[in-house]
Order: C-alpha cells, then sequence, then structure tokens
C-alpha cells in the first residue's frame, strides 16, 4: 500500500495518508486539524473497516461522546450510538487493546 497516496475522506485538503495517520494519532496537528477532525472526518467518511482500523473499538468508545457531535451523518450517528452502547455489554473483551 502506497502511504503517501491521497485519501478518499480527505478530497478537500491537502493531505496524504501519512499526514492524515499523524494527525489521527495525535502526533501533528494543522491549526484546528487535530485528532478530533481527523476522527469525525473518518467516523463521517470513511469504510467501517478502515474506522475500525484505525481508531479501534475501544478508543471509538473512549471518545465517541466528544467525537458525536462532530458527525454530519445522521445514519452513521445512530449506527455508533448502538455500537458504543453494544459492545461493552455483549463484547467487553474488544476493549482491551
Amino acid at each position: 500500500m502506497d502511504i503517501t497516496k491521497r485519501l478518499s475522506y480527505v478530497w478537500d485538503y491537502d493531505l496524504n495518508e501519512i499526514q492524515f495517520r499523524e494527525i489521527l494519532e495525535g502526533r501533528w496537528a494543522l491549526g484546528r486539524l487535530n485528532r478530533d477532525w481527523a476522527a469525525r472526518r473518518l467516523l463521517d467518511y470513511a469504510p467501517y473497516e478502515e474506522i475500525i482500523r484505525l481508531i479501534g473499538f475501544k478508543q471509538l468508545v473512549e471518545n465517541w461522546d466528544r467525537w458525536r457531535p462532530g458527525v454530519r451523518s445522521k445514519n452513521r450517528v445512530r449506527g455508533f450510538d448502538f455500537l458504543v452502547t453494544w459492545l461493552p455489554d455483549k463484547h467487553p473483551e474488544l476493549l482491551n487493546g
């Protein structure tokens, strides 16, 4: 995989995958483009598998209340509302990593 490629969910910014991941992991910020911005962008536009790969269940559950207001897609908000409630109850083992 070419990690210098442009990501489809940051089409409107001049960021490659390396830069986006640095922001998402909290190691770099560019003005208002910080970790919370990157997480919300991912939650709104990335495929589910990529969201879980890059954020993980634990971080999603821990930070959802902070990220939720910035997610524009009502369908995604409903889906993640369910997931962050369901995971700790039904699959807490997924939150250990």
